[in-house]
This record gives structure tokens, sequence and C-alpha cells, in this order.
């Protein structure tokens, strides 16, 4: 408190408000300024912005490890409701019923608008996206994601390369029918239209597979994948649930009698089985959206492994093109060229058709 005089009056200022202000002000400041620059909260990013034209894949690869494990606990949260509300979106190629269920609409909203919100810039596409979100979900950045031993190193690229395809939850029929084992969220990010990071997230049983094209992955990933693989293994080909009629038929076609089929749902579940070795190929012989497969597409490169076409073109996965790849897939770690040698000799004895 101190007294001035004004025209011969004394006026009474007291001092303490502003002091609590800088007191504030000063510890705002010092927090945020105690983070990594790639790892404070998002609003740090509204507030200051080196270069918002460049992005930071560091933050990026976190920021999906949050999204998928974030949509997997919403996913966790209605199954236990058993509030599903679930409705068809209508029948897929095959016949088989496409169902939507409130955990793909929750799933999806924390995961696009937590995206969104720490990179505005960047496109991002989502499997729901024509699902309206009642309210704003956002999270901080929270590098504990990445194990201790992870070497990730910061990397910027152009915002305007940048695609993502997030699945809020793949293999919701199996979800409403309780085969949690077949249930993933996943987040891709593509750069230059090729897959470079990939997390596939299993909510049922916690774990989290993601990879970083060229510079690391997570340890439950390198678990999971045998160091050697056995000699002269016999092609174990997984396919869809909904494919198995006639799959066994053309499997044995293609790969000779000794093929072994394993079906399953979801294509990252399939994909994380040729990861384990449980199969030696993915086979995909209709079309497929790219936020299906655009993760296990980087997972798979990230281990040495390849994923194609049936036509044996790489897929890309840039903002321009069709969500859809019409072409089929054919996922293997080892021996694609192999396969796919096989699969074009089958094709050109059946006029080119895979029947």
């Amino acid at each position: 408190m101190s007294e001035a005089k004004m025209n011969g009056r004394s006026i009474r200022i007291n001092r303490l408000p502003a002091t609590i202000v800088a007191i504030l002000l000063t510890i705002v400041l010092v927090y945020f300024l105690n983070f990594h620059q790639e790892e404070r909260p998002a609003i740090y990013g509204m507030l200051r912005s080196d270069n918002p034209s460049r992005v930071n894949l560091r933050k990026m690869l976190i920021a999906a490890i949050q999204a998928a494990q974030r949509g997997g606990l919403e996913v966790l949260d209605v199954a236990r409701s058993r509030q599903l509300k679930e409705r068809s979106k209508g029948k897929t190629d095959e016949g088989v019923n496409d169902p939507f269920t409130d955990a793909d609409g929750r799933s999806h909203c924390v995961m696009k608008q937590g995206l969104q919100r720490i990179f505005p810039r960047v496109q991002i596409f989502s499997e729901e996206d024509k699902e309206h979100c009642k309210q704003a979900h956002g999270y901080d950045l929270d590098p504990t994601v990445l194990h201790e031993t992870a070497q990730i190193p910061d990397v910027t690229v152009n915002a305007q390369d940048v695609t993502v395809w997030v699945d809020p939850l793949d293999a919701t029929k199996e979800f409403t029918e309780e085969l949690y084992e077949y249930v993933t969220t996943m987040v891709c990010v593509a750069v230059a239209g090729r897959p470079i990071i990939g997390v596939i997230h299993s909510p049922f049983n916690g774990q989290t597979a993601w990879a970083w094209v060229g510079n690391s992955m997570s340890e439950y990933l390198s678990n999971l994948h045998p160091q050697h693989s056995p000699n002269n293994q016999a092609p174990i080909i997984t396919v869809s649930r909904s494919h198995t009629a006639g799959a066994k038929d053309l499997a044995r076609g293609i790969f000779g009698e000794n093929v072994s089929l394993l079906t399953a749902a979801g294509a990252g579940y399939k994909v994380l089985q040729v990861v384990a070795n449980n199969a030696t190929a993915y086979l995909h012989t209709s079309k497929i959206k790219k936020w299906d497969i655009c993760a296990g597409d980087a997972i798979l490169h990230a281990l040495g492994g390849t994923m194609t076409t049936l036509n044996d073109q790489l897929i890309n996965y840039g903002p321009e093109e069709s969500p859809v790849n019409t072409e089929g897939l054919l996922a293997t770690l080892e021996q694609h060229d192999e396969y796919m040698d096989k699969l074009s000799k089958y094709r050109e004895a059946h006029n080119g058709k895979l029947a």
C-alpha cells in the first residue's frame, strides 16, 4: 500500500493484486519452459509456433499412440456398459452387415479431435467422419507413452505432406458379438503418401504395437515378432472371417495343397498375426478402406515386411487419393515376391481373376 497526492488529495494504491498477477504469470512461464519443446501442452502451440507449416514427427508419434489408447478407453467403457446403441451402415460387398455402435462414435471423437487440436494444419481422415461430435475432446502430449529405451529423433516435415488415417474401432461386427480379441483402434501417419508411423492398440488386452519406420518400435511389437522364422515353413494365410466361403479352395489353388488357413477379423489383428508368425501372409481379395490397412502397412515396413495390392503396387495414402483400395492386398514379412509370383500365375491361368 502506498500513497500519492493529486490536486492536494491523497490516493491509496494497493499493489497486492498486481504482485499476485506477476507471480502467477511467472509460474505459467516457468511451467511452459520446463517442457521439452515438442512435449509442451497443446495450448502452448496456440500461443507460440516457430513454424506452423512444419510438423514434428516425434510429437506426432506420441499423439498417435495417445489417440489410439484413449479411443480404446472409450471402446472399453461402452463394452462394459453394454449400451452399444447399434445400428447398421448397410452391407459390405460380401453381403455382411456393417454395424455402427456408440463405441465407434465415441472413439472417433476422442481420437480425431484430439489429434486435430494438436495438428490443426494436418489432414486427418477417420472412418467415422460423418459422425457429429457433441463435445470437444483434447489432451496434452505425454511422452511417457514411449518406453525409456526408445530412440526417437526430432524430425520435422511439411504439414501439407502429412496425412493421418484413423480407424476408431476395427472389427465392429466382432465387437457386437463380444469377440474382443479382434478389436483394435488404429492411427497411421503417412508422409508424401507413404506410411511411416503405425499404431495398433488392442483395448481388451491393453497392448499397443507401434513403429516409426527407420527409427524405433514399441517393446510389445519387438517382443511379438520372433527373431528367426522357421525354415521352409508351409504357407499359413490369414483371411477375413467373412471371406471363409471358398477361401480354402482358393488358397490351395494359389499356394498349394499344404497351405493352411487362419480365419480372423480386423485388418489390424490380421497384420499382427503376420508379425507374430502365426500367419505367413495376409490375403484380401476385395476392396478395403485405407484406415483399415495404413497402420499395419507402416508396422510391416518397419519390420522389413511388405504390403502391396494384388497387382504388386505399393499403396498410396496421400490426401488426394481415394480412401478405398480397390485392388486387394497381400501382406508378408518374408517371401513377398514368391507369394506374388504364385498369385500372378494363378490369375494368368484364370483369365486374370481370383475365383
